[in-house]
């Protein structure tokens, strides 16, 4: 009873240093510039050990390479590159049926009907998952996607989600996306996919 308990006083502080941080980057506004970071109370699971405290994981090379994974493709949305941004994804990327081909698409409406663009992810929790394909990363993320509309100068939020999972996989190249865990919006039509399979 002691293990649950701590372990559910452990899940609400985490969930409440994610609702702070979500707060306070809604509040403060979207800006230009790009946030990858993880959490102070984030946790790392690996082949039944738990990782905790910020520099820890840090210092983990699988991080270190998710992190960088994520800077290449803030550096190419923030230059709308999107050859650059497609490398983030994998070939086998599927969301909803939403494939790569799907993806290039709707980032190429987005670039170009926005400037400025940035996104936030904040992560939470990261497993390292061995399946049958090899090692896969299941990362907890909370943030947002921001651009400045093309036309009338306004700064929004184009999307934004909390707890999100990001599964990615690793090839020769590096990590890359694969999808996300959680149901598909069941409101929105086609023709205005949602953001979140993207990033």
């Amino acid at each position: 009873m002691q293990q649950r308990t701590t372990g559910l006083l452990g899940f609400r502080r985490r969930w409440r240093v994610a609702c702070l941080l979500a707060a306070s980057l809604m509040l403060a506004g979207p800006s230009a510039h790009a946030t990858v970071q993880v959490l102070p109370e984030m946790t790392l699971k690996r082949e039944g050990r738990t990782i905790t405290g910020a520099k820890a994981i840090r210092a983990d090379q699988t991080m270190q390479d998710i992190l960088t994974a994520f800077d290449r493709a803030e550096h190419a949305l923030e230059r709308q590159d999107l050859s650059a941004l497609m490398q983030f994804y994998a070939s086998g990327y599927n969301y909803h049926g939403l494939h790569v081909a799907d993806v290039e698409r709707i980032w190429g409406e987005v670039f170009e009907h926005y400037r400025a663009l940035s996104s936030t992810h904040l992560f939470s929790e990261m497993k390292v998952v061995q399946t049958e394909e090899g090692t896969r990363v299941e990362l907890t993320c909370t943030g947002g996607l921001y651009g400045t509309e093309a036309q009338s100068g306004a700064r929004i939020t184009l999307d934004s989600w909390f707890q999100e999972v990001h599964y990615l996989v690793r090839d020769k190249n590096g990590w890359r996306f694969l999808g996300n865990r959680g149901d598909a919006p069941r409101s929105a039509p086609f023709s205005s996919s949602p953001h979140h399979p993207l990033f």
